[in-house]
């Protein structure tokens, strides 16, 4: 006992102070994405040709951050002059066209339903699936269990059963074999019951957009409350998310 409080003491408060302050990101990280508006049509047409998820819209100069995937190809080619990804990490959205976006994003919180925010505020329960995901969404929401995230200090938890939950979490690009599964846990969810897509695949399929052997988009058999976008999105976008959304 006397060895484990030397130890507490000696390693100090470890948990972040997010929300309340916004902790430091890593220099390299590609947060929300911000088109110049007035750059040459010319270096739009060749960042939009470049992108692999045909993410950019040249006549509205806009990113789908739905389908981007933060490579940073766009970015690099224009040198900045049309494209230039910051380290702002709050970028979910409760409705999916507000995914396409020059640099503005509403508020979250202001686009949340307040009948959730009564119900689940004070305890949300999770049930997180994996729907052909690579497992890099996956660990970011893992890690929220650690002790710098501490997740459960909001009453956020994710639970084993979906019977236990209050709503799913889903990652990964939804696949035709996983797509039964994904439903079935979904009707054994109680009611009322909430829907969050994590993660570019889930959002649209990220790169495996197109492909018929994926639903291409969470929305098109679930009805989805919160859209966080990211490849994958970084723990703190999560975090951001759900505290916004629910709290």
């Amino acid at each position: 006992m006397f060895s484990v409080l030397k130890n507490r003491f000696e390693q100090g408060y470890r948990t972040c102070s997010y929300p309340k302050e916004k902790p430091a990101i890593f220099e390299r990280y590609r947060g929300k994405p911000v088109v110049q508006p007035d750059a040459p049509r010319e270096l739009a047409e060749i960042c939009a040709d470049a992108c692999p998820q045909a993410a950019i819209n040249v006549d509205l100069k806009k990113i789908d951050m739905g389908r981007c995937i933060f490579c940073g190809t766009c970015e690099m080619l224009s040198n900045k002059k049309f494209v230039r990804f910051t380290g702002d990490f709050e970028i979910a959205t409760a409705q999916k066209e507000h995914l396409v976006t020059a640099g503005d994003l509403p508020d979250l919180a202001e686009h949340s339903k307040q009948h959730f925010k009564k119900l689940f505020g004070r305890s949300l329960q999770l049930r997180q699936v994996s729907a052909a995901g690579c497992n890099a969404c996956e660990a970011d929401l893992n890690v929220l269990a650690t002790p710098f995230f501490d997740l459960a200090r909001f009453g956020i938890n994710f639970v084993a059963s979906p019977r236990h939950s209050d709503g799913i979490v889903v990652t990964g690009p939804v696949s035709r074999n996983m797509k039964t599964a994904l439903l079935q846990t979904f009707e054994a969810i109680p009611e009322p019951k909430v829907v969050i897509a994590v993660g570019s695949c889930a959002i649209t399929g990220g790169p495996f957009y197109g492909s018929p052997e994926i639903t291409g988009g969470l929305d098109k058999i679930l009805p989805v409350d919160l859209f966080i976008p990211g490849c994958p999105p970084h723990p703190l976008t999560n975090l951001h998310a759900l505290l916004s959304f629910f709290k």
